[in-house]
């Protein structure tokens, strides 16, 4: 059975969800809620269909933004069957009793899931947590086994407050990594600021870090705010934050304990609802053990720890990367990489990671004397 519905004329659609197709795969619409309904009035077009196979009719013939299949009409292949329906994005519903199959779903190819009962809201978040993560994709490229992987727990780290400790060599895509977790956060609405702890002469690192009042020291004209002040209900990323001073270390584990910052030349208390997400391409524990990081701030930090591998790791990702940064980059469109060009790429060890990749591509698009890049235009 088909049914399509259209958005109530008085719904309020928000941001990317606005126009989004939703396809309900479910043999009962009853749930205690009326899901159909309750995607209906956030501003949601839904359609409906009863079974696996309907639903793939359906998306023969119909473009949907993202399915929500309930695990109640899988008869046949059990979770393997979300491969099948035409790579769609896909939410899985599943009873408490079923809750095992929501993680082989998940290693089939589902992008999240749902236990039932649910809430008005526990539903609407997760459709817009997966509809955010089809905006957020694009800019974070993940074939392989081992970037999926990555991302299936970025996403379940997106749903918690906890800070998070990303590692990976330089040029990986931590700061690409730590704006998806804010991409498919409650926060994702509000600031997303990162601060390279690296790049900032200590000197200036504390008032760009925590602000300062106006006379605070010389050349301190006005009041400033600090990062801290400026991703107020949204994300901090402190990038390559094992560069910090142990001085600079104390001050943060202090920020970070209490919740709450001092401007340098103040002593007005700024409550703090911030995210923390702090990166580095170093071993913090070797710097630990070195006595160049301070174990206490280590493990307030690591409370959630994922590492985004070096490109070498992760060799399917780097045809679709360079396919991502042509399109991004070609002055016109047909360019191809050549069959000598994919060889060379993919043979390639990359020590400079996605960010050598990305310098490689701007380069042959200049060399390439036509629409088809070939290894010597690399």
């Amino acid at each position: 059975m088909f049914s399509d519905l259209s958005s109530k004329e008085n719904s309020i659609p928000t941001g990317i969800e606005t126009h989004a197709h939703l396809l309900l795969v479910s043999a009962s619409l009853s749930n205690g809620n009326d899901v159909d309904r309750i995607l209906l009035s956030a501003g949601y077009r839904v359609s409906c269909v009863d079974s696996v196979s309907l639903a793939k009719q359906f998306l023969s013939n119909h473009a949907v933004d993202l399915i929500l299949l309930d695990m109640a009409v899988m008869t046949e292949a059990g979770p393997a069957m979300v491969q099948t329906l035409a790579g769609t994005d896909c939410v899985i519903l599943v009873n408490e009793h079923q809750a095992y199959l929501a993680a082989e779903a998940m290693r089939a190819g589902a992008i999240d899931y749902i236990i039932k009962p649910f809430s008005q809201r526990q539903i609407l978040d997760v459709v817009r947590g997966a509809l955010r993560l089809r905006q957020a994709i694009p800019n974070l490229i993940a074939t392989s086994p081992q970037s999926l992987q990555v991302l299936q727990l970025a996403r379940r780290a997106a749903k918690t407050s906890a800070t998070i400790l990303i590692g990976g060599e330089s040029g990986t895509g931590k700061e690409r990594l730590a704006r998806y977790i804010h991409e498919m956060s409650s926060r994702a609405g509000k600031p997303f600021v990162a601060i390279n702890c690296a790049a900032i002469p200590e000197a200036m690192l504390e008032s760009i870090l925590f602000g300062h009042s106006k006379g605070a020291f010389t050349g301190a004209t006005a009041n400033q705010q600090g990062k801290f002040e400026l991703a107020q209900g949204g994300t901090l990323l402190l990038d390559e934050i094992s560069e910090l001073s142990l001085a600079l270390q104390a001050k943060l584990l202090r920020v970070l304990q209490e919740k709450e910052v001092e401007r340098l030349g103040s002593h007005q208390v700024i409550a703090l609802d911030v995210r923390i997400i702090a990166a580095s391409n170093r071993d913090l524990r070797e710097l630990v053990l070195q006595g160049a990081f301070r174990e206490d701030l280590f493990y307030r930090l690591d409370v959630l720890p994922m590492s985004w591998p070096a490109l070498r790791e992760r060799r399917d990702d780097i045809l679709p990367l360079a396919e991502y940064f042509i399109e991004r980059y070609a002055a016109q469109q047909g360019y191809r990489l050549g069959e000598s060009a994919r060889q060379q790429l993919l043979s390639y060890d990359w020590p400079g990671n996605v960010r050598e990749l990305d310098n490689v591509i701007q380069r042959a698009l200049i060399m390439a004397r036509g629409l088809h890049i070939q290894a010597v235009d690399l």
